[in-house]
């Protein structure tokens, strides 16, 4: 075939598209449908195939379900692998508490990995660097342990920065560790420890979540493993006013036909941290439970999941900034990448996802 003359496109030299056409295709393809729709579709494509086909598609889903029941019990083995290394670790995680109180010292090692190049910063961020480290510069060389060990990674990662007031700043100075439990029910516990302070007089403060890793066979193919299904506060003895989950308020009433003034004060819920350990009740039928406590308790056990896979085993990592939340930045990355290939109005006006609501957010607000 002759190659087309120079300047000259040949109608087979190249891939055309047409925009009607395509998107109109993307519309009909189940994977541009909305979750709902995308079901329906596919409901109906089934039953539309032949007897024979539906057949063996009913075969291969029994055969997925007994495969589902395989994984539950790998999922039953790993958590029992779990209780029995978090017992390896206890050591390790007791001397890493016994370092951070202060109550030992000890010997000086050299880094046993390899530090990672460390990048210049520009002239602003410097200038806030140096003010934000202005307090921290001024920690005295003779200081036992590290001060403010569990504030500092609460204060480094975006879900637990959240929950956290600046009233519970002074009571969160106070913790000393956070510890884990795997109990015989298939839960675990985690202890939150605290030295002597004026806020409570409880030592540790306790959070068990219950997990299940069963299919349910009124739902089967949505097992993906274990799920926390409830979770279990504490109660927190409280020293006299120093409850920090609720506030004072006063409000002034003028009596209607005397005209005198008086002054009403009440006590009302307010957000703080240590309404982690106060959660909503789960009732057995879920369905009693209303659209907040649902997302509360959805944040609950996201945050109790997180605290046991990747707070407790590597605190240290929050601390130092080896680990950081990049989720945000994958987010503006993608904004980025959109912005460079779109130049037009149809992303104006697009609206940030709602913000989850917090186990810290104070109940009945």
């Amino acid at each position: 075939m002759d190659a087309p003359q120079e300047g000259q496109v040949g109608a087979e030299s190249g891939n055309e598209f047409d925009d009607d056409k395509s998107n109109s295709d993307c519309q009909s393809m189940p994977a541009y449908m909305n979750s709902v729709l995308r079901r329906q579709f596919l409901q109906e494509m089934v039953k539309s195939l032949p007897e024979s086909v539906q057949k063996r598609i009913t075969v291969l889903k029994n055969m997925q379900l007994d495969q589902l029941q395989m994984e539950a019990k790998f999922f039953e083995e790993v958590y029992n692998l779990e209780k029995k290394y978090q017992l390896s670790y206890q050591p390790i995680l007791d001397k890493r508490r016994e370092i951070i109180t202060g109550k030992v010292e000890p010997a000086e090692e050299k880094p046993k990995w390899k530090e990672p190049e460390v990048l210049p910063i520009d002239g602003d961020a410097s200038d806030a660097f140096q003010k934000s480290l202005k307090n921290i510069k001024a920690m005295p060389q003779d200081v036992a342990g590290i001060p403010d060990f569990w504030l500092t990674v609460f204060r480094n990662t975006g879900m637990l920065s959240e929950m956290v007031q600046s009233h519970d700043e002074p009571a969160i100075r106070h913790l000393t560790d956070i510890s884990i439990k795997y109990d015989d029910e298939h839960s675990y516990t985690l202890g939150f420890h605290f030295d002597k302070n004026e806020f409570f007089s409880n030592s540790v403060l306790t959070k068990q979540y219950f997990l299940k890793s069963t299919v349910d066979l009124e739902d089967p193919f949505a097992f993906e493993g274990p799920e926390i299904y409830k979770c279990k506060g504490c109660v927190i003895n409280w020293e006299k006013k120093m409850n920090l989950t609720v506030k004072t308020i006063r409000k002034k009433q003028k009596h209607k036909e005397r005209g005198a003034v008086r002054t009403i004060v009440k006590q009302v819920p307010t957000d703080s941290f240590f309404n982690f350990f106060n959660p909503p009740e789960v009732s057995e039928d879920k369905e009693e439970i209303d659209d907040e406590s649902q997302q509360i308790l959805a944040t609950d056990f996201e945050i109790g999941h997180f605290l046991r896979a990747r707070i407790i085993p590597k605190a240290v990592l929050y601390f130092t900034g080896d680990i950081v939340d990049d989720e945000d930045d994958e987010d503006e990355e993608e904004f980025e990448n959109e912005d460079d290939e779109f130049d037009d109005d149809e992303n104006e006006g697009q609206s940030k996802p709602s913000k989850k609501q917090s186990p810290n957010d104070c109940p009945n607000q």
